[in-house]
């Protein structure tokens, strides 16, 4: 795995964990939008642990190039499902924010967890 794609699935990793604390700790900027969207706030910690989980995996994928893969690959699904949330409420102003979470795993998944 080169320096590049090791930073990005590191940065990858800090963002998207930022995002599940935002969630685990109910950051109003975050539940606030998540209400308006009409997410249910039984998934809020189920969210919260996939984005937790896809964060660790990051991690882990600078060691076990698998893992690494299949985190990026799950957090790109998740934000893409995000970014749909998003779409689907027209709060077109707060689309950017779930692109923003995801594109370092993508770039980090781009660049190569090849080991």
């Amino acid at each position: 795995m080169s320096t590049t794609a090791v930073v990005f699935a590191l940065v990858g990793a800090f963002t998207v964990a930022f995002s599940a604390g935002s969630v685990f700790f109910k950051a109003k900027w975050v539940v606030e939008p998540m209400v308006q969207y009409g997410v249910p706030r039984s998934w809020w910690n189920l969210l919260g642990a996939a984005k937790a989980a896809g964060a660790a995996g990051l991690v882990v994928g600078v060691f076990v190039p698998a893992v690494g893969i299949a985190a990026a690959i799950g957090i790109a699904l998740y934000f893409t499902g995000a970014v749909i949330t998003v779409l689907r409420a027209k709060s077109y102003a707060h689309v950017a924010f779930p692109v923003i979470y995801a594109a370092p795993a993508v770039v980090a998944l781009a660049l190569g967890f090849n080991g």
